[in-house]
């Protein structure tokens, strides 16, 4: 991916000299596979257009990446933690006892996917968690008792849902978005048919139950993506009954193409997922380690790039990539600019 360079824009911040007294000159960040993307694209820019080395970022997840920041302060510690949900209370606490105790919260913006069919094909026009779980659970619950999946089509199960074959492409396991698919769908839609409680009444444990609410049944009326939303459009172009799962902004790319259906009875849109109302979004955050800043060069400048207007805002770069604008980002800015560590206010 190419961005135009930012240098001559309002975004170009002074840099600072490298000092003798920071033992790396790189600044390393960790955690969440769905921030990936964006602190990847920010990353690259960052480095085209200021005296800093390129960020080094990584992937392994929300919880290993706060983990990971949570070790404790200096050089052999990471200065940022990506993060698709909120650090959690034990994770505070755990950083406050390794010595991490000013931490910087920064929300990036919101994410939110969709399902979406071809703009001629039938009129998937709701859904409810339910009703993807009893499509594409591995195994559901039918006359009281946990069997194979046997629904062959929609109505199967609904009969407000189309006589029509069951045929959905969904983001591959390496994808973010499969996550936030599991989570706040497959699973929520486990415990709604009460599929979960049965699975636990038959002996499952808790955690053993929800992994059987994730997995996706295997006989080919799911299939896995791997690649980005326009294979998921062209499998879409290729089979009239079919549901695919995109990211909003490319959804709103290709209405001509597409139409989406609600989710819980909300219209997936940029003010229902920046809002919370629409049920498949969330928000999205990275942590900085206050005590690096100043220590480690181009950390605080790369924070206040990532968030600025031309990156995070509405018509930035990210956007592209399915990034929904915080409504709330100058508040954001304003943390950022003066340091403020989360709990000072």
């Amino acid at each position: 991916m190419s961005l135009l360079k930012l240098a001559t824009s309002a975004l170009a911040l002074s840099a600072v000299c490298l000092t003798t007294a920071a033992a790396r000159d790189q600044v390393q960040i960790a955690g969440s596979s769905t921030v990936l993307p964006y602190a990847s694209i920010v990353a690259e820019a960052f480095g085209e257009n200021f005296d800093f080395p390129t960020p080094v970022v990584e992937s392994g997840g929300s919880s290993s990446g706060l983990k990971r920041f949570c070790e404790g302060v200096g050089e052999n510690t990471i200065d940022v933690a990506n993060a698709s949900r909120a650090i959690r209370e034990k994770e505070i606490k755990a950083c406050a006892e390794a010595g991490v105790t000013d931490i910087i919260e920064v929300r990036i913006g919101y994410d939110g996917i969709v399902f979406a069919s071809q703009i001629d094909g039938p009129a998937y026009t709701a859904f409810q968690p339910a009703d993807i779980f009893n499509a594409l659970g591995a195994k559901v619950l039918v006359g009281g008792a946990i069997v194979e999946n046997p629904h062959q089509q929609w109505a199967d199960f609904n009969g407000q849902l189309p006589a029509a074959d069951i045929m959905a492409f969904i983001p591959g396991t390496k994808h973010g978005t499969r996550e936030v698919f599991e989570d706040k769908v497959l699973l929520k839609g486990c415990e709604v048919t009460g599929a979960m409680e049965a699975m636990m009444a038959s002996g499952m444990s808790e955690d053993d139950a929800e992994d059987a609410c994730l997995d996706v049944r295997q006989d080919g009326r799911s299939v896995d993506i791997d690649g980005d939303y326009t294979e998921t459009l062209a499998r879409i172009d290729a089979n009239p009954n079919g549901i695919g799962i995109f990211g909003l902004a490319f959804y709103e790319n290709n209405q001509d193409k597409l139409k989406v259906a609600t989710m819980g009875g909300v219209a997936p849109s940029t003010e229902t997922i920046s809002t919370g109302q629409y049920p498949v979004s969330r928000p999205l955050f990275f942590y900085v380690k206050k005590a690096h800043i100043g220590v480690i060069p181009g950390l605080k400048e790369y924070a206040s790039f990532f968030i600025a207007d031309e990156i995070a805002g509405p018509d930035g770069p990210l956007s592209a990539y399915g990034l929904v604008a915080d409504p709330d980002l100058a508040t954001t800015q304003a943390a950022v600019s003066n340091e403020t560590a989360m709990g000072s206010n």
